[in-house]
């Protein structure tokens, strides 16, 4: 089973876009969304929930009132200043925003009156869609452990691959180089790295590349909109020849995926036999040729 991993190193280059007409060209495989924090690729499949289950990630600490002796020793070893006394000075309580779950004023309550339950901190679903099972979540606003919940979806992501007899993964990982990105990276058979000919593109698809050398993980790179500044295009090509790193396509402007956005369908539903249907479908057999 092979898992391919759709990353950018910095929001707004195509990533999405890209992972939807892939997925509308691949047989066999199983659709993972990895960019919990911001997930969209729903958008596009439209999936319909077939399971849908807590994910619960990370503990909050709670004072229990009739077991509370006033001590004091919470607050004091709080460094998040989330434990705060009433106004009467007889009652402690935790700020749920503030909590950081460290358990630090669990271990040292003398009266063990501080309950450390785990949170529910969002969802995650297994979905039907049209291009067949899709596995994506959604993290709770503020939530963090969005390295884990990305972690949790390309685990159940493999199983239902495993379980249907699918060879493929197509995953659409997160935006920058954080926790989410590296979880999306480690046991990836390789990266593509979706870039635009700007500034800010080639710095972060360079982080990207560095990232996927530390993990070993061979990786790809594919310019989107390239024809908006030459230059910038021309320098993505010399630091991925210099880098060892194949293009393996190059993709036009086009309001095109904007128009086919905007009625929900991948671009290949919408412009399959034109030029850019041609193009996007070239670019994901190269693709298949490095896999």
């Amino acid at each position: 089973m092979k898992e391919l991993v759709v990353l950018s190193g910095k929001g707004g280059t195509g990533k999405t876009s890209l992972t939807a007409a892939f997925a509308s060209i691949a047989k066999d495989s199983v659709l993972c969304d990895a960019d919990v924090d911001a997930a969209d690729l729903h958008l596009l499949m439209n999936p319909k929930v077939e399971k849908r289950t807590d994910f619960m990630g990370g503990n909050i600490a709670i004072i229990d009132a009739d077991k509370c002796s006033v001590c004091g020793q919470c607050e004091e070893r709080c460094r998040f200043d989330a434990v705060h006394l009433d106004d009467e000075g007889e009652k402690y309580t935790i700020d749920e925003i503030d909590c950081e779950g460290c358990g630090v004023c669990v271990d040292f309550c003398p009266e063990g009156a501080i309950d450390f339950p785990e949170k529910k901190c969002g969802e995650w679903f297994i979905s039907s869609t049209r291009f067949g099972a899709m596995v994506h979540a959604r993290l709770g606003i503020a939530e963090e452990n969005s390295g884990k919940l990305v972690t949790l979806v390309r685990q159940e992501a493999r199983k239902l691959a495993e379980a249907n007899g699918r060879e493929l993964i197509i995953t659409d990982g997160p935006p920058g180089v954080g926790c989410p990105v590296i979880a999306s990276v480690g046991g990836a058979t390789a990266l593509l790295i979706v870039t635009e000919p700007t500034v800010s593109g080639i710095h972060d698809m360079q982080r990207v590349v560095e990232l996927a050398a530390y993990f070993k993980v061979p990786c790809m790179v594919c310019i989107n909109k390239y024809d908006l500044n030459a230059d910038q295009a021309e320098a993505i090509e010399v630091f991925a020849q210099e880098n060892g790193v194949p293009v393996v396509g190059r993709v036009p402007f086009d309001k095109q995926f904007t128009e086919s956005m905007v009625i929900g369908e991948t671009i290949m539903e919408f412009c399959k036999n034109n030029g850019l249907g041609t193009t996007v479908k070239q670019i994901w057999e190269t693709i298949g040729k490095h896999l």
